[in-house]
């Protein structure tokens, strides 16, 4: 009995040794000073690499969902000015604990660490006094400093007690978890989860942004209780750049005015969106800055709205600062300019230049009497190309091909067997319509034989190609072998086809037609005289199956058509 009592004795000193160890151990290394030893001298110097470990206590920002894409839809469809700024982008952005101008506040975490002749590190949490507490420093007062300051407050504090040896790092660690309500004309209002450093887009992203049909972009409150801290006008934001950093408490409130007026914008301008104004009017300057008018806008055309009669007003630009806009009203920006001079290029055989300034109105005969040809030229044989006929020739090309396509797709059959052909044709001319699509019209214009072309109107971009005598005449389409062939006027079409290879398919089934240099077509047949020229092609089309009796008469004027605006032949 006396044995056991003695052990326990020796157990507790022993235990009782360990602790005055530890104690002593936990006094040199957490920050409480060890008196009657006096303090070696460290050097000066940055502090240790290691990061600031947060302690247990350290408050955590309450996690935010992600938002979701559907939530902002009518934003990224409404052409109201500034609704494509929420797409959740702000929302999904963390706040950066750096800014300079961030007011410390009540439930701020700060990283403080001392090293040196002191050694102390802790994640301290500013209390409702808006103080940190240092062991041996005592408490320090942070609430309102600025963050670009918090480094040398912390440090003032410290040489208080601390006269050298120690040196001090402080930093804000995370700033307080607030809870923002968002009111007012926002597409989902509520209380949002957040701290004190994100702004007020943020929290209104997260609203899922403002109403944009509603809700008000230039008149936006945050409040604390009934007071009004900060009017925010997002189109300074989306125009200037300009954004006032609100820092939001626990309980503030976001909220968003209903719209006031607007004007819808359109025609020549980089926002041709709707704007909001607040007042009875605006004047047509600002509305111009809002929506950054193009520079070859000159007029403006003004659908007055209001009441039961709508007026239109029309204004050169120049008078933007002495008209005003209502509400309602629409804004066109519009070009009204005289064409004053036409470009044409000359292009080809010929020793002149190759571009040709005019004044609007000139015809064809004002360029060629100014050009000087050369001995190759072959100046019966002028060609004209011209974008507005190149565009008309993709047009009718485009309407063959959609009706070419619905008698593919709506051909009926009687049995299973002809259904099954019919899909299989139906297969090869969509494959050919498609084919048929990516070719490019020329947008020539035959002009050589025309008695009266010195007359004819010019374009803005016309080409004129002045072909030389080359003596050949191009073969191509469903031959063996497309090649040029030396002109001989005793030859007929048959003869250069023979000369190409012959023809690829069979000759009953065939067409030929042969494209003169002046952009005239003719239809021939294979033994006909006199009709092949120097510098022409001949393009023998392909063979049509005439099962398809349906389709047979559209798919042989398309074959026409491409050969003739284009100059190529397609296979089937």
């Amino acid at each position: 009995m006396r044995f056991c009592q003695l052990l326990i004795i020796l157990v507790g000193l022993t235990s009782l040794l360990g602790s005055h160890d530890a104690f002593a151990q936990s006094g040199s290394s957490a920050g409480l000073p060890i008196y009657g030893f006096e303090q070696p001298e460290v050097p000066a110097g940055p502090p240790p690499q290691d990061a600031v470990p947060a302690t247990q206590d350290t408050p955590a920002t309450t996690p935010i969902e992600a938002p979701q894409q559907e939530d902002y839809e009518n934003n990224e469809q409404s052409d109201a000015f500034g609704a494509d700024l929420f797409t959740g982008a702000f929302a999904r952005q963390a706040a950066v604990n750096f800014n300079a101008d961030y007011a410390i506040n009540v439930g701020d975490t700060i990283n403080v660490r001392l090293w040196g002749g002191y050694n102390y590190q802790s994640a301290l949490t500013v209390d409702p006094q808006g103080n940190i507490f240092l062991p041996s420093v005592g408490p320090v007062h942070l609430l309102g400093v600025r963050n670009d300051q918090l480094q040398e407050r912390v440090e003032q504090a410290v040489r208080g007690v601390f006269k050298s040896n120690v040196m001090v790092y402080a930093s804000l660690a995370a700033a307080q978890p607030v809870r923002v309500y968002v009111g007012g004309f926002v597409n989902r209002p509520g209380a949002y989860a957040g701290t004190s450093l994100d702004s007020v887009l943020h929290y209104l992203d997260q609203a899922g942004g403002i109403d944009p049909e509603r809700g008000s972009f230039l008149d936006i409150e945050v409040k604390r209780g009934s007071q009004i801290r900060a009017n925010i006008n997002l189109y300074r934001f989306l125009l200037d750049g300009v954004m006032p950093q609100v820092q939001l408490a626990d309980g503030d409130v976001i909220f968003v005015n209903a719209r006031h007026k607007i004007a819808r914008v359109s025609g020549l301008a980089e926002n041709a969106r709707v704007f909001e104004f607040m007042g009875d009017t605006i004047s047509l300057a600002e509305i111009s800055d809002y929506a950054k008018v193009k520079p070859e806008a000159t007029h403006v055309r003004i659908v007055r709205s209001a009441g039961t009669i709508r007026n239109v007003e029309y204004f050169p630009l120049s008078q933007a600062p002495s008209i005003f806009v209502t509400d309602g009203d629409t804004v066109a920006f519009t070009a009204d300019k005289r064409q004053g001079t036409i470009t044409v290029r000359v292009e080809g055989e010929h020793e002149s230049p190759q571009e040709f300034v005019l004044p609007y109105g000139s015809r064809l005969g004002d360029v060629l009497s100014q050009v000087v040809y050369s001995e190759r030229s072959a100046s019966d044989n002028i060609q004209l190309f011209r974008e507005s006929v190149k565009e008309r020739q993709r047009e009718a090309l485009e309407t063959s091909l959609r009706s070419l396509e619905a008698a593919a797709l709506t051909a009926r059959s009687g049995t299973s067997d002809e259904a099954r052909l019919r899909k299989d044709e139906a297969d090869l001319l969509l494959r050919f319509v498609d084919r048929a699509r990516k070719v490019e019209p020329r947008g020539q214009v035959a002009i050589a034989k025309a008695s009266s072309k010195d007359d004819l109107l010019l374009e803005n971009g016309d080409r004129i190609v002045v072909p030389a005598r080359d003596g050949l005449v191009l073969v191509a389409g469903e031959v063996l072998f497309p090649n040029a062939v030396a002109y001989d006027p005793s030859l007929r079409p048959s003869d250069y086809i023979d000369n190409a290879g012959g023809y690829s398919s069979n000759e009953g089934s065939t067409r030929i037609v042969i494209a003169h240099q002046d952009g005239s077509y003719i239809r021939t047949k294979s033994d006909s005289r006199g009709q092949v020229e120097p510098g022409d092609q001949i393009m023998v089309l392909p063979a049509i199956d005439t099962k398809g009796r349906q389709i047979f008469k559209e798919l042989t004027q398309i074959l026409y058509q491409v050969a003739v605006s284009a100059g190529v032949v397609l296979g089937l």
